[in-house]
């Protein structure tokens, strides 16, 4: 009960924001989740004999996210500098048997958070920024959503079970699909709103593109989904904190967003590449 609570407090929020938020607003909102997701990472590293500064990781990522919202081109060089000025911190302050330990602690923190954050508002200043970021989040909740459901009554082979012992291949094709189902749905609704002349959403050319799109997207949310796993058994831990009644901390909710999110950003350069 406290999970579908937590969600239905959660879910029209998010949405609204997705929708009709302003830059600055999803600047600052992303901001605020990056800092509580590097806080429940940086509680997991104290559990691996890490111990990375705290304050300064944070402060780092919040610079990120500064960088952001001036200047896009900012952020490749202000992770260079800010992982020099984490790794001068650490030799100084850190036990020297833990210097390099803590270094890339926190400089991994920075770029498996704070960079894949930055996405989100970097996403949202495109041209069809809102119907990027929703179909971003649709894919990733609804395939999660099939995983759960298709993998507990179906599942029977293990998907990667050194990382995630409840993780099926049948869940995994599950949330394929019904990423993809969602992103058919969610096209053709965006179609039906242009017919009547509302444009809420949109997602010109083919379907075929959109499809192709989902997929990437939902391969990159299930890698991340296994990734953050590999991190909490790693430290031994079950979830990453209390944050979110039902489910966990914040990064259990948004493992998927942290390679799914900078997987559409590199897309969408891709594209414009090409």
């Amino acid at each position: 009960m406290k999970r579908i609570l937590t969600a239905v407090v959660l879910i029209p929020i998010v949405l609204l924001l997705v929708l009709r938020a302003p830059f600055w607003l999803i600047t600052v909102v992303s901001a605020g989740v990056a800092c509580l997701t590097a806080w429940e990472y940086l509680g997991i590293a104290d559990t691996s004999d890490a111990r990375p500064p705290r304050v300064l990781t944070l402060l780092s990522i919040a610079t990120l996210f500064f960088c952001a919202f001036r200047n896009a081109d900012l952020i490749g060089p202000a992770i260079g500098g800010l992982a020099l000025i984490l790794f001068i911190f650490c030799a100084f302050r850190s036990p020297l048997d833990r210097v390099l330990r803590d270094t890339a602690t926190a400089v991994f923190g920075l770029i498996y958070i704070g960079f894949t954050l930055t996405t989100i508002p970097l996403l949202s200043a495109q041209e069809n920024g809102p119907s990027l970021l929703l179909l971003l989040l649709l894919v990733v909740w609804s395939g999660d959503i099939a995983a759960l459901y298709v993998g507990k009554s179906l599942g029977r082979r293990k998907l990667a079970p050194r990382l995630s012992p409840n993780k099926t291949w049948e869940g995994a094709i599950a949330s394929v699909a019904g990423g993809l189902l969602v992103t058919a749905g969610l096209v053709a609704f965006a179609a039906f709103l242009a017919r009547r002349g509302i444009e809420l959403v949109a997602y010109p050319g083919s379907l075929l593109h959109w499809l192709l799109l989902a997929l990437i997207l939902n391969v990159a949310a299930q890698v991340g989904d296994l990734a953050e796993s590999a991190i909490k058994r790693g430290a031994g831990v079950k979830d990453s904190g209390t944050l979110l009644p039902g489910h966990g901390g914040i990064l259990d909710r948004i493992d998927a967003l942290l390679l799914a999110a900078p997987a559409l950003w590199y897309a969408q350069l891709v594209q414009q590449w090409f």
